[in-house]
């Protein structure tokens, strides 16, 4: 007897598949489970070893099935190799099928299936054809994409429509993973439409659309194909074109949003392909069931395609008619769907839209979260001047019951909303007010920022604010911000409640005594923030100049702070004392009221440019639809610390006049070293005093865009943003082509910690055209001791001023901190 007999004799029969999958799902613990696929698995092991393995193909089919339930199983991929080779079609399919769950193009074992596939593509047995054609366009390399794509491409032209259909799958792969072959397969794509097979009319229009989408020109060669793609759309839904494919009562409905796909990429920038398919867009539009929702899908691509192309106006009220038919639909799916997509297509027929104003304010109080989340911001994005009060009335309702995670981004929206649409200041100041009551500690810091600035221009209504925000911070001050504008209002115009012309619907009783005890509580309560607690000691300090019965009072609570833990208050306590007792000639002055915040004006007027925008210009270059950034705001700096006291003192800081009288003398006597003001070097980097006083840290000027000139006119040197230690500069200069501009950035970071994942986005107005190449990298070192540059082209075929926007991202000591920035003090003559 030969050795191989005997050992055949000597080895058990191995198990069957099924036989496998009973004990592994028997087993009761993972640990059990574990024993039986490592035993199998040694058993397998065993078996390859074995030239001629009879039971080859059932250890593969086994390991394919360990394979599945996560235990490596690379040891069987020389096996598949063996199987593919077999004449047999039983082992083939097991051997493909390994070799598509085991291999991909990192294993370089995949390099061997080459040829196989080869032979196995021009078999005379289909079936093999198949598994070839399936096995390629899943594992298929860029190598072996360029070896067998004209294998593929004969293939399409097969008569055999189960080849054809499959082949054109692989094309279709192959075209994704390689889009230079994308040419040879044009010519036998073409005539591809006008079979009558339902599979390859379906994966045809799959490739063309794989095929429009990669390269410009041949969307501009397949554009001809329109008027029979509304052809064959017009035969399935009037005639029925394969009654096999209907569901649901819907003729192939597949096939209808694959053809819609491609008219919508076909018309997307073509007046005349669009024209061609309005008449049929309208007719699937009203000849579809809606009753199924096989139906909503179809209208959903109708919707999307009559948006995505240059259609007519009336149909455009069509599609969004349907979508507000999809709101009334009691499948939340299909409203939350309804929701998003009117927020991308709002724009695009913005009167069409408000329609539905009263559906999609019912949507607010839908159970579902995610549908609340896409009314609310659908909500913002149809306010108007015409409907402000009452869209305000809903969504201030929205935001009192709503959940927490909503409130911080409903009130920002809100505040914006209501300074940009307000009908008048009275009704523009009570929204406010509102919002920082109902939204509580939620409220942002641009909010308190904006109310601050609303209120300090609001002249007329000093005395009703301060009363109205005297009588919220009565009722609860636990609310940090509104107990920081509140005690920011009273500091600042406290004397005017109790004129007799109070605009306040019920008189209130209130005195200088009351006002103090309030303002006393906040600053001695423990969950009053550091920052509130400053922005109270200076409101008292600010009531000593504008009360007079009460000063002995203020003045004791603020010498209580002077042994504070808080280095902050005791500062300001010891200070404010030394006016008290020292410099008390100097109080009145020195606490004068503030003038408008310029900063803040500023902040606020790029908050509502970036409103009256129709693209999300810090997103980057363009915002895409899948965005859903309609309604984008940019929120303004937050007042810091140090912003915060400053405010309150007065005008800031500002050159003292120095011929006047002793007054000026004593005043930089008191605050330290401000007897020079801090300028700016020719790197326009900000100096600060060394003095430790007050003000310390808080006299750094805003940035200013320096324009400067480097011999040639063509350069110009900006210095774009300069603030918290970080410095960007811009050099530009004309380009070789006419009305472009290269704009070379540089960062720097000047403080004593590194910056990480530094992030530098630029964005302009429509009429601009901006190109922001890749940074040299992501990191700017302490100390100035490296760089971050970028190159940006811009192209102003208008020769326009040019404003750009800014955003800076970057980690510091483990905080993710934004910072925003605008320049527009390019020289026009970089255009000429």
């Amino acid at each position: 007897m030969k050795k191989r007999d005997i050992f055949q004799s000597i080895m058990p029969t191995p198990k069957r598949l099924r036989d496998l999958i009973r004990e592994i799902r028997s087993a009761r613990t993972a640990a059990d489970e574990r024993s039986v696929v490592n035993k199998e698995c040694a058993a397998i092991r065993e078996s390859f070893r074995d030239e001629d393995n009879t039971y080859r193909c059932r250890n593969v089919a086994k390991l394919l099935y360990i394979h599945m339930l996560g235990y490596p199983a690379h040891f069987g991929q020389l096996e598949c190799m063996k199987l593919i080779a077999s004449p047999r079609f039983t082992d083939k399919r097991i051997g493909y099928l390994g070799c598509m769950l085991l291999l991909d193009e990192r294993q370089d074992v995949h390099l061997l299936v080459t040829n196989s596939l080869k032979n196995d593509l021009s078999h005379q047995t289909q079936y093999i054809q198949s598994l070839a054609l399936c096995t390629l366009g899943v594992i298929c390399s860029a190598e072996m994409c360029r070896d067998l794509a004209g294998e593929i491409e004969k293939m399409i032209k097969s008569a055999n429509a189960y080849i054809k259909k499959k082949s054109i799958l692989c094309a279709y792969r192959i075209i994704r993973k390689v889009p230079d072959l994308m040419e040879m397969f044009i010519p036998s794509t073409r005539s591809l439409l006008n079979e009558k097979n339902h599979g390859v009319l379906f994966t045809a229009v799959c490739l063309i659309t794989e095929m429009c989408e990669k390269s410009p020109d041949t969307l501009h060669h397949f554009r001809k194909l329109v008027p029979q793609l509304v052809r064959i759309l017009k035969n399935l839904i009037m005639a029925g074109y394969s009654p096999e494919h209907d569901v649901s009562g819907v003729s192939d409905p597949f096939l209808q949003v694959k053809i819609l796909r491609l008219l919508r990429r076909l018309g997307k920038t073509d007046l005349e392909a669009s024209e061609t398919m309005n008449d049929i867009l309208a007719q699937v539009a009203t000849n579809t069931d809606t009753s199924k929702n096989v139906g909503h899908a179809i209208l959903y691509e109708i919707v999307l395609t009559i948006m995505g192309i240059q259609s007519e106006a009336g149909l455009r009220v069509l599609a969004v008619n349907i979508l507000g038919r999809f709101l009334l639909n009691n499948d939340k799916n299909i409203r939350y769907i309804a929701l998003n997509t009117l927020l991308r297509v709002v724009q695009a027929d913005y009167n069409a839209v408000q329609r539905h104003r009263t559906t999609i304010v019912d949507c607010l109080k839908d159970p579902d979260i995610s549908i609340r989340k896409r009314a609310m911001e659908l909500s913002f994005a149809l306010i108007n001047a015409n409907n402000v009060r009452g869209m305000m009335k809903e969504l201030l309702h929205f935001l009192e019951n709503c959940d927490q995670e909503f409130k911080a981004d409903c009130c920002s929206n809100i505040v914006m909303s209501a300074s940009k649409y307000s009908p008048n200041k009275r009704w523009h100041i009570d929204t406010v007010l509102k919002v920082l009551v109902m939204a509580g500690n939620h409220v942002r810091g641009d909010v308190v920022s904006m109310l601050i600035q609303l209120i300090s221009e609001t002249k007329t209504l000093h005395g009703y604010i301060a009363l109205q925000m005297y009588k919220a911070l009565s009722n609860d001050f636990t609310q940090q911000p509104m107990a920081q504008v509140a005690i920011w209002c009273i500091g600042e115009y406290g004397e005017h409640m109790f004129s007799t012309n109070v605009e306040d619907e019920e008189p209130v009783d209130v005195s200088e005594d009351d006002v103090v005890k309030v303002v006393e509580k906040v600053l001695s309560n423990n969950n009053s923030n550091e920052i509130t607690k400053e922005y109270a000691i200076t409101t008292l300090m600010k009531l000593s100049s504008r009360f007079t019965s009460t000063v002995p009072r203020i003045r004791q609570i603020i010498e209580v702070y002077g042994s504070s833990t808080n280095v902050e208050l005791q500062q300001r306590s010891v200070e404010y004392t030394n006016l008290f007792s020292k410099f008390d000639h100097l109080r009145p002055a020195l606490l004068e009221h503030m003038p408008l915040l310029e900063v803040h004006a500023r902040s606020r007027s790029v908050m509502e440019d970036e409103g009256q925008e129709e693209e999300n210009l810090l997103g980057g270059v363009e915002a895409t639809n899948n965005e859903n950034n309609i309604n984008t705001m940019i929120n303004p700096p937050v007042p810091t610390e140090g912003s915060s006291i400053l405010d309150l003192i007065g005008n800031g800081p500002s050159k003292p006049d120095t011929t006047s009288g002793g007054g000026a003398v004593d005043l930089l006597d008191l605050l330290g070293d401000l007897g020079s003001t801090p300028t700016i070097n020719n790197n326009t980097t900000p100096t600060q005093s060394s003095g430790n006083n007050l003000l310390d840290g808080f006299l750094s000027p805003e940035p200013s865009h320096t324009n400067q000139m480097n011999g040639d006119s063509s350069l110009c040197k900006i210095v774009a943003f300069s603030r918290n230690d970080l410095l960007v500069e811009m050099m530009c200069e004309k380009d070789t082509e006419p009305n472009i501009v290269v704009i070379n950035v540089k960062a720097t970071n000047s403080s004593s910690t590194p910056m990480s994942d530094f992030v530098f986005q630029a964005a302009v107005p429509k009429s601009f055209q901006m190109q922001l190449q890749s940074p040299s990298g992501t990191n700017l070192p302490a100390s100035n001791q490296g760089e971050v540059t970028q190159v940006i082209k811009i192209n102003n075929t208008q020769k326009t001023q040019l404003k750009m926007r800014l955003k800076m991202t970057y980690c510091q000591n483990g905080n993710t901190v934004t910072e925003l920035g605008e320049v527009n003090t390019f020289p026009q003559h970089l255009w000429t």
